[in-house]
């Protein structure tokens, strides 16, 4: 069974899990996604999306 976020049930991708790692806390087993963890932050998905990014880009082990 796939990881679905905690909230709103949206199924979860790796890159929002390792976000929601990278974030809130690496021991983590239930998530958000990047909707609702936008919406817990008070900020835009698309930095969050940037973020994925840069932490991709700087070879995060969370983002493989």
């Amino acid at each position: 069974m796939s990881a679905v976020c905690r909230t709103c049930g949206a199924p979860l991708s790796n890159d929002e899990i390792g976000l929601y790692k990278k974030l809130v806390s690496r021991r983590a087993e239930d998530f958000l996604c990047i909707r609702c963890l936008a919406e817990t932050f008070s900020c835009d998905e698309a930095l969050l999306r940037e973020k994925i990014k840069q932490f991709k880009e700087s070879g995060c082990m969370l983002f493989v």
